[in-house]
């Protein structure tokens, strides 16, 4: 039995839980239940019985930082944050496959839609029988295992965050990563420089952080905005060819005409 469930606050965490078909009832017997209604003690106390019960269960995490997130969902052919956890997915399964484990069974978390997403690791993984469901954490003791050690990785992770914009931040109550809970509204609204932004550990490709970089920090004027906006009135290929009445000399970057910078062949 194999799983693979996701935490979206900050830094992402993944992790995949597996165990052999005959320890069904020693896991049940363990009292996993759904990590969003446990507290962070109860994670930790279960946390503890995954790690004891280590001779019939095992599990695997998977840690993206904020930075990779974003540059990853905002490079020049966007990547849905679906699709990160899709290939994050597949790659703890084929890493739990290729440590030796017998994977017959697989219950994931579902992402987007459940159907495509279950067809596609259908084909990659053609041998396994694959359930791709909402809620699976709730319903299945091993998505339940997976969810609490990606939630106490997580919490470890954030507990022990290194700013590398040194110690300006105020606070390390984060609240729970959702910009609906005030502890996060907070925590935002305190360490947003109006220069510069949220430090690397806010994902810049959060619609939250956009919306509010875009409300409340100073305006940047980019150069290349007024070229892509001018895109419409971009000359055709016969502009190339100078009529005859045309400046014989080079036109230079406007880099440089913005300057007043020319160059010069001698001193």
């Amino acid at each position: 039995m194999c799983n693979r469930t996701k935490q979206m606050q900050r830094p992402m965490v993944y992790g995949v839980s597996f165990c052999p078909l005959s320890c069904k009832e020693k896991l049940e017997q363990l009292g996993f239940a759904d990590s969003k209604t446990l507290s962070e003690e109860q994670r930790d106390e279960l946390f503890s019985k995954i790690k004891d019960a280590n001779d019939f269960l095992g599990f695997e995490v998977e840690i993206l930082s904020p930075n990779y997130i974003s540059k990853t969902m905002l490079r020049r052919t966007k990547y849905s944050l679906n699709a990160i956890s899709m290939d994050s997915a597949i790659g703890l399964l084929r890493l739990a496959i290729e440590q030796g484990a017998n994977i017959k069974e697989v219950y994931v978390d579902t992402v987007g839609d459940a159907s495509k997403y279950q067809e596609k690791l259908q084909g990659l993984f053609p041998r396994l029988e694959i359930t791709v469901t909402p809620k699976a954490d709730a319903k299945f003791p091993i998505v339940s295992a997976a969810s609490i050690c990606a939630k106490v990785v997580r919490d470890q992770v954030l507990k022990s965050w290194i700013f590398f914009e040194g110690d300006d931040i105020v606070t390390r109550d984060y609240g729970s990563g959702y910009p609906s809970d005030p502890a996060t509204k907070h925590w935002l609204a305190d360490n947003m420089d109006k220069v510069f932004g949220y430090p690397q550990f806010v994902r810049f490709s959060w619609s939250t952080t956009s919306t509010l970089l875009e409300n409340k920090a100073y305006h940047v004027h980019w150069d290349d905005e007024d070229e892509d906006e001018s895109a419409k009135g971009t000359a055709s290929l016969f502009s190339f060819f100078a009529p005859k009445n045309a400046d014989p000399r080079d036109k230079q970057h406007s880099f440089f005409e913005e300057r007043h910078l020319k160059r010069v062949e001698s001193f």
